[in-house]
């Protein structure tokens, strides 16, 4: 499953760039996020718990940073394990262009999921994929004083 997505943040490229490497901003956009901390310049561990149509699990994983172009963009790739619930896995490359004052910031990520959440149907997947998205991201945008996202996620199978 492919999602992408497009935002306007209201701040210059360093200041965004600082905070997508900011544990702390990061704990409080991401949902469902009950930990997160840095192993190393390139990987932070998580917990986080999240609900995907009946079923609740938490999920214990890593991110780790790859293709880093300082203050342009990266690479994300992550993997998280919950349990009787499932895996996720994914990969997402985020890109951050100037545009005068503001940022824009743009992502395409790829998930795959496995076991028992795998089993709830590709289109409640999708759903909770993007909405999860743009979570993250209005949570991340308005932080750093945008009001409200430029355009939403959008999905692909």
């Amino acid at each position: 499953m492919d999602i992408t997505g497009e935002y306007r943040i209201a701040a210059p490229r360093d200041t965004v760039w600082a905070a997508l490497n900011d544990p702390e901003v990061l704990t409080l956009c991401i949902p469902g996020c009950k930990e997160l901390t840095q192993v190393s310049p390139e990987e932070m561990a998580a917990k986080v718990a999240l609900k995907v149509g009946p079923v609740s699990a938490t999920f214990a994983g890593t991110v780790r940073l790859e293709d880093i172009r300082a203050p342009e963009g990266y690479t994300l790739v992550g993997q998280g394990n919950g349990g009787m619930a499932g895996f996720a896995k994914g990969r997402a490359v985020v890109n951050l262009t100037e545009d005068g004052p503001d940022t824009i910031l743009r992502y395409e990520a790829k998930a795959e999921i496995g076991g028992k959440i795998a089993s709830l149907g590709g289109r409640l997947i999708q759903a909770t994929s993007r909405k999860l998205a743009d979570e993250f991201f209005g949570k991340f945008a308005n932080r750093l004083g945008a009001p409200a996202p430029e355009s939403a996620a959008l999905d692909t199978p």
